[in-house]
């Protein structure tokens, strides 16, 4: 016990010192993947080590590879860095090692999904009566919202799918937007539809599905069994779909409407912004990232379904081993997710909205966006660097040149590493992508990133 006590108060200084440098410190890494394996491959140790010696190497040979993601500085991707409440809670949720999966494993787990998942659905506009499941990310959300429609939809054509499986199923169609994000075509790969069971929508000039193009697709096949997926906030631009009149259209052919809100569902929280999801709440699925806006620790998103039972019919499932899996019992944890060992995922969840409350968290979107549009405004100070999309959230496209070119200045940045931030291709162009999501993000960092992108842009052009 005094071996462990005295790892974890090393941890714990480690921890604080390593978070108090991230205003100061380079954001990107010092060392590659190979350098770092180079120093550390070989044979298994044939004897143990002392805990404080483990810790010790670990910290040593880590630390040159680690991005500096969780500070102020770091636009890659739209990711946030936890917040105190979260990271605090988060270790003791390690320290705890429960297992999420039903009550009589861990009422305390279960308990605080259920309490944290409420608070969720009233932040995020989700009807109360919606079930939540605690999923890895977006990705995990994506294949739960899925899994229950393809359950649901196809037991509308008299087809089980949980029994019957795929084949010689109804043929599935699933309905996407041309700029949907590629967890998507993955799900559907994971869940045995494939990619062919999409029918795409044109996107709007912003990158949004075209709501009034939705139901010209739908009404190409009236009759097939149809999933419809729509987005919260584009990948690249941040423009959101017209989930109003998609909800509309999609009801009227009884289709299932599933919304990928990964980042862009927290428009909800903000009075300012939360005209963007009108009609979100007549969705018969959504998906939602913890570790983006909330700026929890990674492995925590949502999946919500407005019907308890197809959730819980698509994803629980029991044993005679299982104690607690009974049936008349209330539906949490395990039954919403594709996992059994599963950490207990809604401890940090509620510690990061206890500490912020709905007023903090307002502040960290709104605060999110302005600074956006704050960098927005200071690429006019770099006479080659245009805007190309409209700043509606915190998502910011910047071109500087052609594509080797855009790629050259990528390169210098993330080499300088004084901030971090990556490049897309969008509508055929190559454009440096921003993402303002981080809690501890200032108007000094943002003028940062001008700076940086000015200094390569004129080495780039040297």
């Amino acid at each position: 016990m005094q071996e462990l006590n005295l790892a974890l108060h090393g941890i714990a200084d480690h921890i604080a010192a390593y978070r108090g440098g991230l205003e100061d410190s380079r954001v990107a890494p010092s060392a590659t993947r190979a350098d770092i394996r180079s120093q550390m491959m070989g044979p298994v140790p044939e004897e143990g080590a002392k805990t404080a010696d483990v810790i010790a190497e670990l910290i040593d040979r880590a630390t040159p590879g680690l991005m500096a993601s969780a500070g102020p500085r770091y636009f890659g991707f739209v990711v946030g860095g936890s917040v105190d409440a979260a990271l605090a809670a988060d270790i003791l949720t390690s320290g705890w090692d429960q297992v999420g999966f039903n009550e009589a494993l861990s009422p305390a787990a279960i308990a605080f999904e259920d309490v944290a998942g409420s608070w969720l659905k009233a932040l995020l506009r989700i009807p109360s009566t919606a079930s939540v499941g605690f999923v890895t990310g977006a990705q995990g959300a994506n294949n739960v919202g899925l899994a229950a429609a393809r359950w649901k939809v196809l037991r509308d054509q008299g087809w089980d799918v949980g029994v019957d499986g795929l084949f010689g199923a109804p043929r599935l169609r699933v309905v996407v937007g041309e700029e949907r994000h590629a967890t998507i075509d993955r799900s559907l790969r994971l869940l045995g539809l494939g990619e062919k069971s999409m029918a795409l929508v044109p996107a709007r000039p912003d990158g949004a599905m075209d709501a009034d193009a939705l139901a010209q697709v739908l009404d190409a096949e009236p009759a097939a069994p149809t999933i419809v997926m729509a987005q919260a906030g584009n990948v690249n631009t941040g423009a959101f779909d017209d989930l109003e009149k998609i909800s509309e259209v999609t009801r009227r052919g009884g289709a299932w409407l599933h919304v990928d809100g990964a980042f862009g569902l927290w428009a909800a929280v903000s009075p300012q912004l939360t005209h963007l999801v009108d009609g979100l709440e007549m969705a018969d699925s959504w998906g939602c990232d913890g570790h983006k806006w909330l700026n929890v620790p990674y492995d925590s998103g949502y999946a919500f379904c407005a019907h308890p039972d197809v959730h819980a019919t698509a994803m629980a499932y029991t044993a005679e081993y299982l104690t607690g899996q009974v049936s008349g019992r209330e539906y949490g944890g395990g039954d919403f997710v594709p996992e059994s060992s599963r950490r207990a995922r809604g401890f940090a969840t509620w510690a990061a909205i206890r500490s912020m409350g709905r007023s903090g968290l307002v502040e960290l979107i709104e605060g999110c966006c302005r600074l956006a549009r704050r960098l927005a405004d200071g690429m006019t100070s770099i006479p080659q660097a245009r805007v190309v999309n409209e700043v509606v959230l915190n998502q910011v496209l910047i071109s500087v040149g052609n594509a080797s070119f855009t790629d050259r200045v990528q390169q210098l940045i993330q080499e300088e590493g004084t901030i971090w931030m990556g490049a897309t291709t969008w509508r055929g162009e190559r454009l440096l992508r921003v993402a303002v999501s981080n809690w501890a993000t200032r108007e000094d960092d943002i003028d940062q990133v001008v700076e940086a992108i000015a200094r390569a842009v004129r080495t780039a052009s040297d």
